[in-house]
């Protein structure tokens, strides 16, 4: 039974890992731009959610409804002005220049807010749990689980059933054949990348309410979301959700045998599984 329970448990965890791994996942396999700055675009979000509930009054998750036009304003300007501008052949540039924005987002918040954790007010529902078979599950990982997948569908549902999905489609296959197809490659670009912070936002909400944050913790929820893209295979949205799930169980695992394993297990399992399949679980067909 507390196996079944650990199990339960990581695969909830998993479902918070595909949030912030969703977004990322669509503008690499969009753009293959590896946005080094996304882990601090998720805090900034949750910093964005914190004012906007502060200023209003209103529940975090309604300030969150309020934050995330912001976001996908945030980053269409973000790409539009920027990102778009040192897309090319040589990965470089977009790293280095991602990797910068990762810095002055920090420091940003670091001045603005102070070093000081915070977390998101939601209220009694924090502390509800519900019963789920023979074992017990609280009412916000549940509810993160069923953002995740409803997220993900949502985005497979654009990318292959929509008008603005076939465009992303054409540009990540071919972007001079999309072009003279009356397509906007750096338009569509900055679309992609507001829709991916507006995913960000979501996952923003779910990392508040559930956790302390702070303005360091950026680069880790990277690094989780890195992780969980890689194992699901590149481009894929529904690897990205097995991507997190197995790290969320693996993490899950080793804090039950050892609570200083945790996350050294999801470590591991990212390493394991590259050792088996270095393409990733489910690579998209043109990888």
């Amino acid at each position: 039974m507390i196996w079944l329970d650990t199990l339960i448990q990581g695969i909830l965890l998993g479902g918070l890992y595909a949030l912030f791994a969703a977004g990322l996942s669509l503008v690499f396999g969009i753009m293959r731009l590896v946005n080094l700055a996304h882990g601090d675009l998720i805090v900034l979000g949750a910093y964005l959610i914190l004012g906007l509930g502060t200023a209003t009054g209103l529940h975090p998750f309604l300030a969150a409804a309020l934050a995330l036009p912001l976001m996908f304003a945030l980053g269409w300007a973000l790409q539009s002005a920027l990102l778009n501008r040192v897309l090319g052949d040589d990965i470089l540039p977009p790293l280095l220049v991602t990797f910068g924005l990762s810095v002055v987002i920090q420091n940003a918040l670091l001045m603005g807010f102070s070093a000081d954790s915070r977390k998101l007010p939601i209220g009694p529902i924090e502390a509800q749990s519900l019963p789920l078979g023979p074992v017990t599950v609280g009412a916000m990982p549940l509810i993160t689980f069923a953002s995740a997948i409803v997220v993900i569908l949502g985005l497979n549902w654009l990318f292959y059933h929509t008008a603005l999905g076939r465009a992303f489609r054409a540009t990540s296959d071919d972007p001079v054949t999309a072009q003279l197809m009356g397509i906007r490659p750096r338009r569509i670009f900055a679309v992609a990348t507001g829709i991916a912070m507006v995913v960000a936002t979501i996952a923003a909400l779910y990392l508040g309410a559930r956790a302390n944050f702070d303005p360091a913790i950026g680069p880790a929820r990277l690094l989780y979301a890195f992780e969980a893209v890689i194992i699901g295979g590149l481009g894929s949205l529904w690897g990205t959700l097995a991507g997190g799930l197995v790290i969320g169980v693996a993490q899950a695992m080793g804090a039950a045998i050892n609570p200083e394993w945790q996350i050294l297990a999801g470590h591991l399992a990212f390493v394991a599984v590259l050792l088996v399949r270095p393409r990733g679980l489910f690579p998209r067909a043109n990888d």
